[in-house]
């Protein structure tokens, strides 16, 4: 049915898209914080990984499942967008009470939530672009997406930084307590969470399904049979991406989690708990942000290529390549501020990451169908991160002697083998190298 689809106004695209500001707002906040959190409760960097280990295993459980019963959706509301504001009111609510966590379990338990709800929103938000607009627009509008995705990332992860530079970070903190920029700062997110998704909600309304597509979702053992069925039935290109995924999402993985304490110990020589160490995590965020930003700005020649006729696997590969040689350069530098050379190449990276593998993805995958294979491609999102959170803490611990600085650039060379694992894709007829 989507070939039948008009093309949408760029002020239409913005608006679908527009949810994803804050999603990423709320998911650049975690990432960003969420390792000095645990450390500030008391975990040692070779606990970070562990600690991650429950929001992934749940969100593969639970992906495939809001994207199965989002596909057989239609209510007052809509289709996808029940789950948009679903997702946004317990990410906001798990962003409110993150700061709060007076015990390690407390803290991961709410990740867990937050990890959860994200993606409860996330996820048919790709299958939106999928829903409204034509195959002839779909990389535009997953690359407006991404320009939203690195605006978010952009003021979320320099946020407490910029929060203690205005005077309004509570000054030191006593060993064990979350410093009060990163209250503010989470507080602040799960205001623009639960706002943009809204904004995306009252401005774009969905498109009601054919009749002969309102099939009614399975129950109990149905549901189930359907969804295994549905995964093993993954078209060919699908599967080939998914390895690309793997590989892509395990060296993100291992920046996210041990980037902040590297430059914490490496750079800034700090422990835990230590006013050098804040300020490593601080400008560890400033990073994040700046590779945001760099993803931000990319987002719009993005946009310009798309239009162009620039080829999607072209883009994909060379944002791999770069994202992969910006983390391995992490270990050249002793000046904080060379790292931000380092966060060029991420965000060129994280631009097409975020954009490109679904433009492909959209043109493999039967449209009534869009929802489940979207939450069934992020396994190859959560299944990396399981990889990372079971095993490298053991590698940091025994292989690393406790060094962070070593996993990231483990994260670069996984970047390259996912660039080296695209030219496995198949190429769908007629298209653009």
């Amino acid at each position: 049915m989507n070939s039948a689809r008009s093309p949408l106004a760029f002020a239409a695209i913005w608006n679908m898209s527009f949810g994803f500001f804050g999603i990423q707002f709320g998911w650049g906040l975690q990432m960003a914080n969420m390792s000095a959190i645990y450390q500030y409760l008391g975990a040692s960097e070779s606990d970070l990984a562990i600690l991650w280990l429950a929001a992934p295993v749940t969100g593969l459980i639970v992906q495939p499942i809001i994207g199965y019963y989002s596909d057989h959706t239609w209510t007052r509301l809509g289709r996808r967008r029940p789950y948009f504001l679903g997702g946004a009111i317990l990410a906001s609510t798990a962003l409110v009470v993150m700061p709060n966590s007076s015990s390690l379990w407390m803290a991961a338990g709410l990740l867990w939530v937050l990890d959860a709800s994200v993606n409860i929103s996330m996820e048919p938000f790709r299958a939106f672009v999928g829903d409204l607009l034509p195959p002839s627009q779909r990389q535009l509008g997953f690359s407006m997406q991404s320009l939203l995705i690195g605006l978010g990332a952009v003021l979320s992860g320099s946020l407490p930084w910029v929060i203690t530079h205005l005077g309004y970070g509570g000054g030191p903190t006593a060993k064990g307590a979350i410093p009060h920029s990163v209250h503010l700062a989470f507080y602040l997110g799960a205001v623009v969470f639960l706002g943009s998704v809204l904004y995306t909600i009252v401005t774009t309304p969905e498109i009601p399904p054919d009749p002969s597509d309102k099939t009614a979702a399975g129950s109990g053992w149905s549901a189930f049979a359907e969804i295994v069925r549905g995964i093993f039935q993954m078209p060919r290109m699908m599967r080939q991406l998914a390895v690309v995924q793997f590989f892509t999402w395990l060296g993100l993985f291992c920046m996210w989690l041990y980037f902040a304490p590297a430059v914490g110990r490496e750079i800034f020589h700090g422990e835990p708990g230590s006013a050098a160490y804040q300020s490593g995590v601080e400008w560890g965020g400033v990073c994040v942000s700046a590779y945001s930003f760099f993803a931000f700005i990319v987002s719009f020649g993005l946009v310009a290529l798309s239009r162009g006729g620039i080829g999607t696997r072209t883009m994909y590969r060379t944002g791999l390549v770069c994202a992969g040689l910006g983390l391995i350069s992490t270990c050249l530098w002793t000046n904080p501020h060379y790292l931000l050379i380092s966060m060029v190449g991420v965000g060129i990276g994280w631009a097409t990451i975020l954009s490109m593998p679904y433009a492909m993805l959209t043109d493999a995958i039967p449209a009534e169908k869009m929802g489940f294979y979207m939450g069934v491609f992020n396994f190859f999102i959560v299944l990396p991160q399981i990889v990372a959170s079971a095993v490298l803490g053991p590698v940091v611990k025994h292989l690393f002697d406790g060094r962070a600085l070593p996993a990231v650039i483990s994260g670069g060379v996984s970047l390259l083998v996912a660039a080296g694992a695209l030219s496995f894709v198949s190429r769908p007829a007629a298209s653009p190298s």
